[in-house]
Protein backbone atom coordinates (compact mmCIF):
# COMPACT_ATOMS: atom_id res chain seq x y z
CA UNK A 1 0.00 0.00 0.00
CA UNK A 2 1.39 3.38 -0.76
CA UNK A 3 0.93 6.80 1.51
CA UNK A 4 -1.68 8.07 -0.77
CA UNK A 5 -3.83 5.01 0.74
CA UNK A 6 -2.37 4.93 4.12
CA UNK A 7 -3.34 8.82 4.30
CA UNK A 8 -7.09 7.86 3.20
CA UNK A 9 -7.06 5.35 5.97
CA UNK A 10 -5.57 7.85 8.37
CA UNK A 11 -8.22 10.28 7.26
CA UNK A 12 -10.98 8.28 7.96
CA UNK A 13 -10.20 6.33 10.81
CA UNK A 14 -9.07 9.72 12.48
CA UNK A 15 -13.16 11.18 12.07
CA UNK A 16 -14.43 7.82 13.14
CA UNK A 17 -11.89 7.77 15.99
CA UNK A 18 -13.50 11.77 16.73
CA UNK A 19 -17.45 10.98 16.38
CA UNK A 20 -16.80 7.83 18.68
CA UNK A 21 -14.97 10.10 21.66
CA UNK A 22 -18.38 12.26 20.83
CA UNK A 23 -20.66 9.91 21.71
CA UNK A 24 -19.32 8.78 24.52
CA UNK A 25 -18.23 11.79 26.30
CA UNK A 26 -21.97 12.45 25.85
CA UNK A 27 -23.07 9.17 26.75
CA UNK A 28 -24.26 7.36 23.97
CA UNK A 29 -21.04 4.68 24.03
CA UNK A 30 -20.19 2.97 27.32
CA UNK A 31 -16.48 2.28 26.89
CA UNK A 32 -13.35 4.93 25.72
CA UNK A 33 -12.29 4.01 22.37
CA UNK A 34 -9.03 2.75 23.25
CA UNK A 35 -8.52 0.03 20.42
CA UNK A 36 -9.49 2.65 17.67
CA UNK A 37 -7.19 5.02 19.24
CA UNK A 38 -4.65 2.71 19.53
CA UNK A 39 -4.28 2.13 15.81
CA UNK A 40 -4.73 6.09 14.73
CA UNK A 41 -1.71 6.64 16.90
CA UNK A 42 -0.40 3.79 15.33
CA UNK A 43 -1.23 5.02 11.66
CA UNK A 44 0.20 8.60 12.84
CA UNK A 45 3.52 7.41 13.66
CA UNK A 46 3.74 5.31 10.78
CA UNK A 47 5.68 7.90 8.59
CA UNK A 48 7.02 9.49 11.25
CA UNK A 49 10.91 8.42 10.64
CA UNK A 50 10.18 8.36 6.70
CA UNK A 51 10.63 11.44 4.72
CA UNK A 52 8.30 11.99 2.12
CA UNK A 53 9.09 13.18 -0.79
CA UNK A 54 5.60 14.87 -2.56
CA UNK A 55 5.12 17.92 -0.54
CA UNK A 56 1.42 17.25 -1.46
CA UNK A 57 1.31 14.14 0.89
CA UNK A 58 3.78 15.73 3.45
CA UNK A 59 1.33 18.99 4.17
CA UNK A 60 -1.84 16.25 4.22
CA UNK A 61 0.07 13.44 6.77
CA UNK A 62 1.43 16.59 8.41
CA UNK A 63 -2.11 18.37 8.84
CA UNK A 64 -3.75 14.53 9.96
CA UNK A 65 -0.76 14.24 12.41
CA UNK A 66 -1.54 17.51 14.41
CA UNK A 67 -5.12 17.53 13.70
CA UNK A 68 -4.78 14.46 15.85
CA UNK A 69 -2.28 15.09 18.81
CA UNK A 70 -4.96 18.43 18.87
CA UNK A 71 -7.92 16.23 19.45
CA UNK A 72 -5.92 14.15 21.64
CA UNK A 73 -5.06 17.16 24.05
CA UNK A 74 -8.63 18.34 24.14
CA UNK A 75 -9.95 14.14 25.09
CA UNK A 76 -7.31 13.76 27.70
CA UNK A 77 -8.68 17.57 29.29
CA UNK A 78 -12.09 16.18 29.51
CA UNK A 79 -11.06 12.66 30.81
CA UNK A 80 -9.46 14.23 32.97
CA UNK A 81 -12.36 16.84 34.00
CA UNK A 82 -14.44 13.61 34.06
CA UNK A 83 -12.47 12.52 36.65
CA UNK A 84 -12.85 14.95 38.91
CA UNK A 85 -16.30 15.96 38.26
CA UNK A 86 -15.92 18.86 37.01
CA UNK A 87 -17.34 18.12 33.39
CA UNK A 88 -19.75 20.35 32.70
CA UNK A 89 -22.14 17.97 30.54
CA UNK A 90 -21.90 15.48 33.23
CA UNK A 91 -22.73 17.75 35.54
CA UNK A 92 -25.38 19.59 34.00
CA UNK A 93 -26.99 15.96 33.08
CA UNK A 94 -26.64 15.01 36.44
CA UNK A 95 -28.60 17.70 37.91
CA UNK A 96 -31.12 17.30 35.61
CA UNK A 97 -31.77 13.51 36.53
CA UNK A 98 -31.20 14.99 40.33
CA UNK A 99 -34.14 17.30 39.56
CA UNK A 100 -36.55 14.56 37.97
CA UNK A 101 -35.51 11.97 41.11
CA UNK A 102 -36.03 14.54 43.87
CA UNK A 103 -39.36 16.11 42.69
CA UNK A 104 -40.98 12.99 44.89
CA UNK A 105 -38.96 14.25 47.85
CA UNK A 106 -39.11 17.98 47.24
CA UNK A 107 -42.80 18.13 46.77
CA UNK A 108 -43.44 16.18 49.83
CA UNK A 109 -41.58 18.74 52.27
CA UNK A 110 -42.83 22.04 50.37
CA UNK A 111 -46.15 23.60 49.61
CA UNK A 112 -47.85 21.63 46.76
CA UNK A 113 -46.87 24.17 43.77
CA UNK A 114 -48.56 24.19 40.40
CA UNK A 115 -47.61 23.10 37.63
CA UNK A 116 -46.43 26.09 35.83
CA UNK A 117 -44.87 27.35 39.06
CA UNK A 118 -42.73 23.93 39.17
CA UNK A 119 -41.77 24.18 35.05
CA UNK A 120 -40.41 27.44 36.03
CA UNK A 121 -38.24 26.19 38.99
CA UNK A 122 -37.57 23.46 36.41
CA UNK A 123 -36.85 26.25 33.34
CA UNK A 124 -34.74 28.35 36.16
CA UNK A 125 -32.63 25.84 37.39
CA UNK A 126 -31.67 24.56 33.98
CA UNK A 127 -30.94 28.00 32.50
CA UNK A 128 -28.38 28.53 35.90
CA UNK A 129 -26.42 25.36 35.59
CA UNK A 130 -26.42 25.82 31.40
CA UNK A 131 -25.21 29.68 32.20
CA UNK A 132 -22.52 28.02 34.55
CA UNK A 133 -21.69 25.13 31.91
CA UNK A 134 -21.19 28.11 29.54
CA UNK A 135 -19.35 30.63 31.55
CA UNK A 136 -21.60 33.36 31.41
CA UNK A 137 -23.17 34.96 34.38
CA UNK A 138 -27.25 34.43 34.47
CA UNK A 139 -28.80 37.98 34.77
CA UNK A 140 -32.50 36.59 35.00
CA UNK A 141 -34.62 36.50 38.49
CA UNK A 142 -37.19 33.33 39.04
CA UNK A 143 -39.77 36.55 38.73
CA UNK A 144 -38.55 37.80 35.78
CA UNK A 145 -38.19 34.56 34.43
CA UNK A 146 -42.19 33.88 35.04
CA UNK A 147 -43.37 37.05 33.68
CA UNK A 148 -41.21 36.28 30.34
CA UNK A 149 -42.59 32.49 29.84
CA UNK A 150 -46.44 33.81 31.31
CA UNK A 151 -46.42 36.29 28.61
CA UNK A 152 -44.89 33.96 25.90
CA UNK A 153 -47.29 31.62 26.52
CA UNK A 154 -50.30 32.48 24.82
CA UNK A 155 -48.70 34.12 21.51
CA UNK A 156 -46.70 30.32 21.14
CA UNK A 157 -50.02 29.05 22.14
CA UNK A 158 -52.13 30.49 19.29
CA UNK A 159 -48.74 30.13 17.04
CA UNK A 160 -47.70 26.33 17.28
CA UNK A 161 -52.01 25.78 17.80
CA UNK A 162 -52.53 24.61 20.82
CA UNK A 163 -52.10 25.20 24.27
CA UNK A 164 -49.76 22.28 25.13
CA UNK A 165 -46.60 24.56 25.10
CA UNK A 166 -43.30 23.48 26.93
CA UNK A 167 -40.11 25.19 27.53
CA UNK A 168 -36.72 24.28 27.61
CA UNK A 169 -33.23 25.51 27.92
CA UNK A 170 -30.72 24.55 25.00
CA UNK A 171 -27.02 25.70 24.37
CA UNK A 172 -26.27 27.61 21.10
CA UNK A 173 -23.53 29.42 20.04
CA UNK A 174 -22.26 28.99 23.72
CA UNK A 175 -25.01 30.77 25.47
CA UNK A 176 -28.35 29.44 27.03
CA UNK A 177 -31.77 29.95 25.48
CA UNK A 178 -34.99 29.06 26.39
CA UNK A 179 -36.86 27.50 23.80
CA UNK A 180 -40.61 26.29 22.94
CA UNK A 181 -42.25 23.68 21.49
CA UNK A 182 -45.39 21.40 21.70
CA UNK A 183 -45.92 19.04 24.64
CA UNK A 184 -45.29 15.85 23.21
CA UNK A 185 -47.41 12.81 25.07
CA UNK A 186 -45.63 10.33 26.63
CA UNK A 187 -46.69 7.34 28.46
CA UNK A 188 -44.84 5.93 31.43
CA UNK A 189 -42.96 8.32 31.80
Amino acid sequence: MGIAEDLLIFEARLKELITYYEQYFIGLEKREPLKLLEEVERLARRYAAVPITNTMYKHRYNGLVARFNSYRQHWSRILREIEEGRYSRDRFRAKLHEGTRGNATTTDTKPHRSPQEQEVERIYSELQEASRSCHVSASMSREQLTAILEKQRPILAQKLGSNDVQFRVVVEDGKPKIKASMKHKQSNE
